[in-house]
Order: structure tokens, then C-alpha cells, then sequence
């Protein structure tokens, strides 16, 4: 033996095509499983390994989610704990507001918001189509809250109206033309401002 670990990936395969669900637990009210990537990175994962597993036709694993951060505890499937959490966090004007007057590293967490809802979408699809449509509303298409994030973070804003495209390339939502076409200018826009053209 060489000290090394063997690959046991035939067991691996075979015990992920016995898991019916993937489950996170959530005992702080600090982070929600749009917060940060280790979330979707491992539960994610694990529900698109068992969906490899199965083979091509299973189902994806649904993920569900145990909010433990008050009372006796609600278990939510992943989409509804994403729809909760956009409406009362992402589109939230008091929690938005809060993160602005942390300027540039606020802009930077409404980015991680939009780009771990994404990471949902990928490995589960999981997420309501709406979710962007409204993301999209609230920060790209108002463009007094497009410029204000652009001063205070303009690559951020930038990466926010780019992964909302990326989200429609992918089928994640289906925008209509006009708000595809807005999208798309506001993106433009950031970018020129990236790129030190944009003139006020």
C-alpha cells in the first residue's frame, strides 16, 4: 500500500442512488441558503450527484430546508425557502437599504445574493422564475437604484446585471422582449462605466 486513499467511485454511485433528498438545517437568522455558496455548492451538489446516480431520467433530489432560527422550526422545500427569503431580504427595501449604506461591500452582498440564487437554479432548479424577473425590476431596471449601486460598487453592479442575463441564457427565467432588451442596455451601461465612458 502506498499510504493513499483508494477511489471507491462504483460506491460512491451506488450508496448516492439510494438518497432521496438532500436536507440543510438553518439555526442562525444570519445566513439563509441564498447567503453565501457553501450551501448550494454541497446540498446542490449532492442533489445533482444523486440525480447522476440514478441516471439520466431521475428527478433531480429535492432539497428541504429546517428553519430552526425561531419557535419550534419550519421545514420548507428549497423553493419555497428561496421565495422567502428573496421577498423578505433581496427585495426587501429595509434589508437592501442596509446593505447600501455599507457601500461598495453592500453592493458586493446583493451580487452574492443574485449570483448563489443562480447556483440554486444550476444545480437544482429549484428557483421560481419570477425570483429573477423581480431581482431584475429592483436593481437593473430602476435606474436611479442602477446608478446609485454603480457608484458604490460598479463592478459588482456589473456582475449583477451580467448573471441575470446568464440566468435567461440558461433558461433559468424567460424574460419578455422589452425587459430583455432593458436588461441588456443596463448592462451596457455598467459596463461603460467600468471601462470609464459613461458621462453623466
Amino acid at each position: 500500500m502506498n499510504g493513499r486513499p483508494a477511489q471507491q467511485t462504483a460506491l460512491l454511485k451506488s450508496v448516492l442512488a439510494g438518497v432521496d433528498l438532500a436536507y440543510q438545517n438553518l439555526d442562525s437568522v444570519e445566513l439563509g441558503v441564498t447567503t453565501v455558496d457553501t450551501y448550494f455548492d454541497t446540498l446542490g451538489g449532492i442533489s445533482r450527484a444523486v440525480k447522476r446516480a440514478k441516471g439520466p431520467n431521475a428527478p433531480v433530489a429535492p432539497v428541504y430546508i429546517s428553519d430552526q432560527t425561531k419557535g419550534s422550526g419550519t421545514v420548507r422545500t428549497l423553493t419555497e425557502q428561496v421565495a422567502l427569503e428573496t421577498r423578505t431580504r433581496m427585495l426587501n427595501p429595509k434589508w437592501y437599504e442596509g446593505l447600501l449604506k455599507n457601500g461598495y461591500e453592500g453592493v458586493r452582498q446583493i451580487e452574492l445574493h443574485v449570483t448563489n440564487t443562480m447556483g440554486w437554479s444550476a444545480t437544482t432548479g429549484q428557483v421560481q422564475p419570477w425570483i429573477y424577473q423581480k431581482l431584475t425590476e429592483t436593481f437593473m431596471l430602476d435606474p436611479e437604484m442602477r446608478d446609485r449601486m454603480a457608484k458604490l460598487n460598479p463592478t459588482a453592479a456589473a456582475r449583477v446585471a451580467s448573471r441575470l442575463l446568464e440566468a435567461s441564457k440558461r433558461d433559468f427565467w424567460k424574460p419578455d422582449e422589452a425587459t430583455l432588451a432593458q436588461l441588456k442596455r443596463a448592462e451596457e451601461d455598467l459596463e461603460d462605466r467600468l471601462e470609464g465612458i459613461y458621462e453623466q
